[in-house]
């Protein structure tokens, strides 16, 4: 809240309004990182992504694209899709998650899911997890999220299991999301640990089920 009031220049007590607003339409939302309620750690984010889009990347575009100059601006704004994207596929790896739990297909029945950022003491760094979930003090799953061309590698399995270890359950699941796939190094990785599972977004599309428009002909 500090940091955004000294951005804009305006009082607590207006941001709070307009931030309240915001979240009231869906634009915006307000985090903290998963199982802590810590005031301090709040941070504001834009939730709709039609809005993170064109605040990214439309301003600054905007008078190329009013000359009609599409093709320039595209080649511009491609090489950055990809960054843009990692938030929006972490949006649709927890859909997919809760999808699973509907289905009862899901490593734990989960009852939230939520992103943890915060203190690493054995490498003495903040570090981040992309989702966590929980189905009670003991059990918990933990994901990770890729959106790149290249396969994961097992150097993002590592990395997830010593980000569990941050925390005290005794029950750990976990879960890697690819846009492509996985090197074998990473298949084998996980099939030897036996508490993991490699899903790529075309088998997390297979899962949602499609909804028709009843025919009352």
């Amino acid at each position: 809240m500090s940091e955004i009031c000294s951005k804009t220049g305006l009082d607590t007590g207006l941001t709070t309004s307009y931030l309240n607003k915001l979240m009231s339409l869906g634009i915006v939302k307000k985090e903290m990182p998963f199982g802590t309620d810590s005031s301090r750690k709040t941070i504001y984010a834009l939730e709709d992504s039609m809005f993170r889009f064109w605040y990214r990347f439309i301003p600054d575009n905007l008078a190329t694209i009013n000359r009609g100059l599409t093709d320039l601006v595209y080649k511009k704004i491609a090489p950055q899709i990809t960054s843009f994207m990692g938030g929006v596929f972490e949006e649709i790896c927890k859909q997919y998650l809760w999808e699973l739990n509907r289905q009862g297909k899901a490593a734990i029945t989960f009852t939230d899911l939520g992103r943890w950022w915060g203190n690493d003491p054995k490498n003495k760094c903040e570090t981040e997890i992309d989702i966590i979930g929980t189905a009670d003090d003991k059990t918990a799953l933990f994901c990770e999220c890729k959106w790149t061309n290249e396969n994961v590698d097992t150097g993002v399995l590592d990395t997830l299991v010593e980000r569990s270890e941050l925390f005290s359950f005794s029950n750990v699941f976990l879960y890697i999301f690819a846009k492509t796939g996985f090197t074998k190094g990473c298949i084998d990785k996980a099939k030897e640990l036996g508490n993991v599972e490699l899903v790529t977004f075309d088998e997390m599309m297979k899962c949602f089920t499609i909804f028709r428009v009843p025919n009352y002909a």
